[in-house]
C-alpha cells in the first residue's frame, strides 16, 4: 500500500476518532429559552429608544460589506453625517464601533509617541481622552475646572501658549456634568498655536448647534445611540483638510490596525481612488439603522430639532424647579439640552431612587458618572424622546420616587 493511501487512511481514523470524543461543555440551558428584551422607557444618558422606523431598517436583509448597494449606503450615511456635522469635509465617515471607538480613530490617528496633547477636562470625557493619549506614548497635560464649569476662551489660549500641543481635545456635550461647552473662538485660537482642535459630540450632536466648518473645528465625533435614536455601534467622525495633513503624513504607522485611517478612507470611498480594498466587515445592520436615524434628522431639519430639545429641556427645568430640585449646572446659558443633571435630593440615596424609579415605572434615568458621581441624577431626553410627554412621565416618576423612598432625618 503506497504511502500516499496510508496518509489518507490515517487521517480519515484521526477525523473519525475526533468526532466520537465525548463533549465536555453541554448546548446553555439559558440559550435554550426565547429571548424577549423588556421594553422601557430609556431616559438616561444613553442609549436612547429606537423608534421603529429604525428598528425596522436594522431588520432589512443583509448584503456584503463590499456590495456596491452597500458603498450606496455608506454614501448616504457620509452625506447625513455632513449635514448633522455642518460640513464638507471629504474625509467623513462613521467608525465601526461606539463613541469611545471615534475618540480612538481620532486620537491614534493624529497623535504620535512624544507629541504633545492637551485635554480640557470639565467631566469624565476629558479624562479618558487624557488617558487614551497617554497609552500611545502623548506627552498629556490637562486643564481642568470644576465639575457644571467650563473654560474661558483666554483659559484655553494661556494653555495651549503655555504646553504647545499639537492637538486640544474638548467635550462640547458633557453628559457626565450636564454642561454644553460654548465653541465660538476656540478654533482660531487652536490655529493660531499651530494646533489641531478636536472636538466630542457624542451627546450633543442633532440636540444643540454645532458647525464644524464655521468653528473650525478639525476632528469632530459622535455617536449613533443618542440623538439619533440609532442602536449603539456606529460612530460619525470627520477630519478636516489640515488634520488630513497630519493624520496621512505621519512617520510612523498608527497604533490601531482596525481604526487606521488610510485604509478606512479608502473602505468609505474618501480617498479619491477607484478601487476600494477590503479592511473589515462593516456592521452592515448597524449601518442600515444609522442610515435611518440620519435620514429622520434631515427631514426633521436641524434648526427644528434643535429647538425642540432646548424647548423641551427648558420645560423640564421649569418643572424640576417647581418640585424644589436644583439643577447642578448653574449657568443656565451652558445646560446641555439632551441630558440634565439635577442635584441629588439631600437625605436620600440616589440608587434608591433610580431602583425604585425603573421597577415601579418601567423608566430609567442614571446617577452621576466620574466626577458627578454620587453628586446627581441625570435625565436623557434624546431624539424621539425629547418631547413633554416624555418630561412629564419623568416628572410624575420622581414626585412618586420621593414620596415612598427613604429620607434620612440626619
Amino acid at each position: 500500500m503506497s504511502d500516499v493511501r496510508l496518509s489518507a487512511r490515517f487521517l480519515q481514523f484521526c477525523y473519525r476518532y475526533s468526532a466520537m470524543l465525548p463533549l465536555s461543555v453541554p448546548p446553555p440551558e439559558c440559550l435554550q429559552k426565547r429571548f424577549v428584551a423588556p421594553q422601557r422607557h430609556m431616559f438616561g444618558p444613553g442609549p436612547s429608544n429606537v423608534p421603529l422606523r429604525i428598528l425596522a431598517a436594522g431588520a432589512e436583509p443583509i448584503i456584503g460589506h463590499m456590495h456596491p448597494e452597500m458603498f450606496e449606503i455608506m454614501s448616504d450615511i457620509k452625506s447625513g453625517i455632513q449635514y448633522a456635522f455642518q460640513t464638507q469635509n471629504k474625509v467623513t465617515l462613521a467608525v465601526s464601533g461606539t463613541g469611545h471607538a471615534a475618540m480612538e480613530c481620532a486620537l491614534f490617528n493624529v497623535l504620535e509617541p512624544g507629541e504633545g496633547f492637551l485635554a480640557a477636562v470639565n467631566g469624565i470625557w476629558g479624562e479618558r481622552a487624557a488617558d487614551i493619549a497617554e497609552r500611545i506614548g502623548a506627552r498629556v497635560n490637562t486643564i481642568v475646572t470644576s465639575a457644571g464649569g467650563c473654560f474661558t476662551n483666554e483659559d484655553i489660549d494661556q494653555a495651549l501658549a503655555k504646553h504647545k500641543p499639537v492637538l486640544f481635545f474638548l467635550t462640547h456635550g458633557e453628559s457626565s456634568t450636564g454642561v454644553l461647552h460654548p465653541l465660538d473662538g476656540i478654533g482660531e485660537i487652536c490655529h493660531k498655536h499651530n494646533c489641531l482642535f478636536l472636538v466630542d459630540c457624542v451627546a450633543s450632536m442633532g440636540g444643540a448647534p454645532i458647525y464644524m466648518d464655521k468653528q473650525g473645528i478639525d476632528i469632530l465625533y459622535s455617536g449613533s445611540q443618542k440623538v439619533l435614536n440609532a442602536p449603539p455601534g456606529t460612530a460619525p467622525i470627520s477630519f478636516s483638510e489640515r488634520a488630513c495633513q497630519k493624520v496621512f503624513n505621519r512617520k510612523t504607522k498608527p497604533v490601531s490596525f482596525l481604526l487606521d485611517m488610510s485604509w478606512l478612507a479608502n473602505y468609505w470611498g474618501c480617498d479619491g481612488k477607484l478601487t476600494r480594498i477590503y479592511h473589515h466587515t462593516g456592521p452592515v445592520s448597524n449601518f442600515y439603522s444609522l442610515r435611518e436615524g440620519l435620514a429622520v434628522l434631515a427631514e426633521q431639519g436641524l434648526e427644528n430639532t434643535w429647538q425642540r430639545h432646548r424647548e423641551v429641556a427648558e420645560y423640564f427645568h421649569e418643572g424640576l424647579e417647581n418640585m424644589g430640585l436644583k439643577l447642578f449646572v448653574k449657568d443656565k446659558n451652558i445646560r446641555l439640552p439632551t441630558v440634565t443633571t439635577i442635584v441629588a435630593p439631600a437625605g436620600y440615596n440616589w440608587k434608591e431612587i433610580t431602583s425604585y424609579i425603573m421597577k415601579t415605572h418601567n423608566l430609567e434615568i442614571s446617577g452621576g458618572l466620574g466626577p458627578s458621581v454620587g453628586q446627581v441624577l441625570r435625565v436623557g431626553l434624546m431624539g424621539c424622546n425629547s418631547s413633554k410627554a416624555s418630561v412629564d412621565m419623568v416628572l410624575k416618576a420622581l414626585r412618586d420616587a420621593l414620596k415612598h423612598c427613604h429620607k434620612s432625618k440626619v
